[in-house]
């Protein structure tokens, strides 16, 4: 492919799962700017969702909201005809839901405190929700010969300064599938990478992170600040386009630095 001025995600239609609010939202409407048709999916909170879709229609892409639960395959399979319905393909799956989880270091479970459950809940908030995605859109994306799906995972994977263990054990369980997944999918057209971001202000899960652990972050990241949503968009909009057309099996941190990876 010759790489031209013209804009690679317009007229492509981009499922995002957990996108009424924070990462999510922020990345629907920066897909809509692009021209791209954005799906909606939420759980919870119908009116954020909606205007979302009034934001994204505003910017010049099309949009629908939709209520799923992605934990459970029915749902998500008729969340996935819908979607044929009314654009009649699928380009990208961003999976960015995951089972609710506060960032605060003080109210923290340490590990012997914690029931098995609380990893299952999580397990099922983010690799299962990965699962369900994946194998609803697979047919599809083989039968097109191409396909993106990016995963949002957390650079808590790689510098768990603080030890969430059930969603660090979640999100690395999500690591590890979508690296077999970009191994499997590669000979298909189908390509899987992830997204580490850092802590995300504001966002749901981040209104219990105190100033003072911000402040401690801030402090050893150095960009000097925490990211906000918007700082997301861009590395998630590479990924999803063909300007990322030879990457696969990749992770891209987006933390101001505070993980720094060696290539090898």
């Amino acid at each position: 492919m010759i790489y031209t001025s013209q804009n690679p995600l317009k007229g492509k239609v981009v499922w995002i799962s957990g996108a009424g609010r924070g990462i999510g939202a922020s990345a629907a409407k920066a897909f809509a700017e692009h021209g791209a048709s954005v799906v909606i999916q939420y759980l919870i909170d119908q009116a954020s969702a909606e205007q979302v879709v009034q934001d994204c229609l505003s910017l010049g892409g099309d949009a629908i909201a939709y209520k799923a639960d992605v934990r459970d395959p029915l749902q998500v399979q008729a969340l996935f005809e819908h979607v044929l319905h009314e654009f009649g393909k699928v380009d990208v799956v961003v999976n960015n839901s995951f089972t609710h989880f506060e960032f605060n270091p003080e109210t923290r479970k340490r590990f012997d405190q914690m029931p098995w459950l609380d990893f299952q809940n999580q397990w099922n908030g983010a690799l299962g929700a990965l699962y369900n995605t994946t194998q609803a859109v697979l047919p599809h994306f083989k039968s097109k010969g191409h396909g993106s799906i990016v995963n949002i995972v957390s650079n808590l994977t790689d510098r768990p300064v603080v030890p969430y263990h059930d969603y660090v054990a979640a999100k690395s369980a999500v690591l590890g599938l979508s690296k077999t997944l970009a191994m499997e999918l590669g000979g298909y057209g189908i390509r899987v990478n992830c997204i580490a971001p850092g802590l995300v202000d504001p966002t749901a899960s981040s209104t219990a992170t105190k100033e003072d652990v911000k402040d401690q972050l801030r402090a050893l990241t150095p960009l000097k600040r925490v990211a906000a949503p918007h700082d997301i968009n861009g590395p998630i909009l590479f990924l999803a386009s063909d300007w990322s057309q030879f990457m696969t099996g990749q992770v891209l941190t987006v933390d101001g630095g505070f993980v720094m990876s060696a290539g090898v």
